[in-house]
């Protein structure tokens, strides 16, 4: 009953917001939009085709209470695929389980759990170290932990590799996050502005951690924020047993209401797009017939809530938000460019490592490799990681608690997506001009002096694109902080008088005009001049290599997006020679990886991987001296878990494979997952000379005014070794091929 309240009332909300959104959209296509062009081309589909990361990992198995070794697949669309062994994944069975990542947080303790979990059933105290909820053999946990959904608890052997799977989960994470589509000018716009308008009519305004996810996963958090403590004063007295065993029920009750939350939201909101998209004809027609009228009532109706509002809303920007804006900003823009400059230093190391290979180990054939490798350096979690870590310094002290700002992992996981395009961005770039000039080289002197020219004129693109991307961030963090923070300063004095401005609209128009809209454009007009101003103030002093708005390109390549609308470049089959009669399934299986498994010389245990046991499925095969039909008990030191894999490695005697493509789609939640891109491969370095400053021989540019606008938005050297590229994991049926290694179950990075 309750979730059908809650998800009537964001139906109508959507409803309401899908008119506005779509008069948007319809305007936006008629007026367009000025403001500086990106100078870098932007790749269509970064990741098809590609499997990001595969390797072993530990798992514990909740309904025997034993961990297992499994074989973890991360797919281009950032889907957690688990399956039973290598060999099922080699044999395209079904996996064990498929987890959307959306929402969970990366925890790398036992402790740090144990203090979420404590903190979800008041009364229920775990003590570290004495709980059997979660007793981890071995002292690298990597933990998924979702406030309302099943938790997935992961163990490795050594700390480099519990670096490696936290950066690849924290890659899942952050994809899965932000799984609605930007490129819906009218479903997504409804739908988040539905969303914050629900929170706000249950005065709950600032940021929220939980809008993260597809559609439906960001429908359910709704409903669970609202059902949990309900749910939780009705349930938590009547659980029975130890604390440990009352938290474990807690758990299962929650994840159990989650997923039912989640069928019932899928089907309303699915149902409620629906009916939006079957009036849509009608309503664009109106739209189109009447803009001129819509415009000018929506303009009289401005006018009159700016002058009932527009005194209250200057004085309390005047005395409660101006005075913080030039140190949000700067807590803003300090750990912000120090991750785009890492991201400039990452490209360019890795382009002038690739440069000297080339000369020093056999030309042409050797670029195709390195470029091979190069293409997905944006979606290298471990490469990447240096880039995002800079994030972590963002730190609003007192202003997090002034403006309601309930953490601050909303701006990270932004700024962090906008550095992954700009490095995807540079280096489509790149490829795209090297592969234009290929044609016209001659010798290893022509290529070297070619490839360092064009690292020059990338770079110099990807300054002023990364000027115009952070300006445009840091403007919406900006009012993302003080825009709900006003909203509800103002709501006691203006919100209850909106009521009377109802009767301004015309009742034909009343689909595209809402006055709570209008009166949010209004406070945001009040306090917009003053972000403006402060961003624009930090670009004339040249703080962190940011352009000024009146600053364009000079000489940028009229015929260079020309270009990137071709035809994707595949490196391997265009220059490496193979054969074009070449079997699809053998191209497959000879494809590398993104991202392979780092070995430790200390440790020859291969990562394991989790699986969640069907009911009545079969037990995943015992080990070698154990009883038919009974599984081997869990170990309970590094030393059981070790001997374990040396049996069921001798049994298997598989050599090492990487992952491949199409896994079964589940029908759970977790299954649903945004697709997404993929991840490349390292090669060696020799030393290499230090990137030029970004800010020291800035572009050369004209003075043009402008309006401002955005485009849209390595780590050491490692050893290169055998990858394999393959599919999504998606449906069933689909062939899956891996690339063989004779070095066991990992692979090299």
């Amino acid at each position: 009953e309750k979730t059908g309240k809650v998800l009537g009332e964001f139906c109508r909300c959507y409803k309401e917001q899908f008119g506005v959104a779509l008069f948007n959209s319809v305007r936006y296509e008629i007026e367009g939009a000025g403001g500086p062009q990106p100078q870098l081309l932007h790749r269509k589909v970064p990741l098809e085709d590609h499997v990001i990361y595969s390797g072993n990992i530990f798992q514990y198995i909740e309904e025997n209470k034993k961990w297992r070794n499994r074989f973890c697949v991360v797919p281009h669309n950032y889907g957690l695929v688990l399956y039973e062994n290598k060999v099922a994944y080699e044999k395209e069975l079904s996996p064990r389980v498929l987890v959307n990542s959306a929402g969970y947080k990366v925890l790398t303790s036992v402790e740090q759990y144990l203090e979420l979990v404590n903190n979800s059933l008041p009364g229920v105290t775990l003590k570290s170290g004495h709980s059997p909820i979660l007793k981890c053999p071995t002292d690298f946990p990597v933990i998924l932990w979702h406030p309302y959904a099943r938790h997935y608890y992961f163990c490795v052997m050594t700390g480099k590799e519990q670096e490696k799977w936290r950066a690849v989960f924290q890659d899942c994470v952050r994809h899965c996050n932000n799984g609605i589509s930007e490129d819906s000018r009218v479903e997504a716009p409804a739908f988040t502005d539905a969303i914050r308008m629900y929170r706000q009519s249950r005065e709950q305004y600032g940021t929220w951690d939980m809008l993260c996810g597809n559609e439906t996963q960001v429908l359910s958090n709704l409903v669970m924020e609202e059902l949990l403590p309900e749910l939780r004063s009705a349930i938590g007295p009547r659980l029975k047993g130890k604390a440990p065993e009352r938290q474990r029920t807690w758990i299962q009750v929650s994840d159990a209401v989650y997923r039912m939350v989640y069928e019932l939201a899928k089907a309303q909101y699915d149902a409620a797009v629906a009916r939006c998209e079957q009036e849509r004809p009608q309503l664009e027609s109106t739209i189109r017939t009447d803009m001129d009228q819509i415009i000018t009532s929506k303009e009289h109706l401005a006018s009159k809530i700016r002058a009932f509002v527009l005194p209250k809303a200057e004085v309390c920007v005047r005395n409660h938000v101006q005075p913080y804006i030039s140190s949000i900003l700067e807590a803003l823009m300090t750990p912000t460019s120090q991750g785009f400059a890492e991201v400039r230093e990452v490209f360019f190391k890795e382009v002038t490592d690739m440069n000297m290979n080339v000369v020093n180990e056999g030309g042409l054939e050797k670029l195709v490799e390195y470029m091979e490798k190069l293409s997905h350096l944006a979606f290298h979690p471990v490469k990447m990681q240096s880039c995002y870590e800079k994030m972590d310094q963002l730190k609003l002290e007192g202003l997090q608690q002034r403006f309601d700002v309930s953490s601050t992992s909303v701006f990270k996981q932004r700024a962090q997506i906008h550095m992954r395009q700009q490095m995807d961005d540079a280096v489509y770039t790149f490829e795209t001009l090297l592969h234009q000039e290929l044609g016209k080289l001659q010798g290893k002197d022509d290529l070297c002096k070619s490839i360092q020219r064009i690292l020059e004129r990338v770079l110099k693109k990807f300054d002023y694109d990364s000027s115009t991307v952070r300006k445009k961030f840091f403007r919406e963090a900006l009012l993302q902080i003080t825009i709900p923070f006003l909203l509800k300063k103002l709501a006691p004095t203006c919100k209850g008088e909106l009521a009377k401005f109802q009767e301004l609209i015309f009742e034909d128009f009343a689909s595209f005009i809402l006055v709570e809209n209008t009166y949010e454009e209004v406070v945001l007009q009040s306090v917009m001049k003053d972000i403006m101003q402060a961003v624009k103030e930090a670009a004339v002093q040249r703080k962190h290599n940011l352009y000024r708005d009146s600053m364009v390109m000079h000489n940028s390549d009229p015929n260079l997006h020309l270009l990137g609308e071709g035809l994707p470049i595949d490196w391997s089959e265009e220059y490496s020679g193979q054969p074009e009669a070449e079997p699809a399934a053998e191209r497959r299986r000879r494809a590398k990886q993104v991202v392979s498994v780092i070995q430790d010389d200390e440790g020859a245990l291969p990562y394991g991987a989790e699986a969640l046991l069907p009911p009545g499925s079969p037990e995943p095969r015992e080990a070698e001296g154990a009883q038919p039909g009974v599984p081997p008990s869990p170990p309970d030191a590094v030393r059981e878990i070790r001997e374990a894999l040396a049996q069921e490695e001798s049994r298997a005697e598989v050599p090492q494979v990487t992952p491949r493509s199409s896994v079964p789609a589940s029908p759970v939640p977790r299954a649903d997952v945004p697709p997404e891109a993929e991840v490349p491969h390292v090669t060696p370095r020799s030393s290499v000379p230090a990137s030029p400053v970004p800010g020291a021989d800035p572009p050369s540019v004209s003075s043009v005014p402008h309006v401002p606008a955005a485009p849209p938005g390595g780590q050491s050297p490692s050893p290169a070794c055998p990858q394999s590229s393959d599919k999504e994991p998606g449906e069933h049926g689909e062939r899956r091929d891996t690339t063989e290694s004779g070095e066991g179950v990992q692979t090299e990075f």
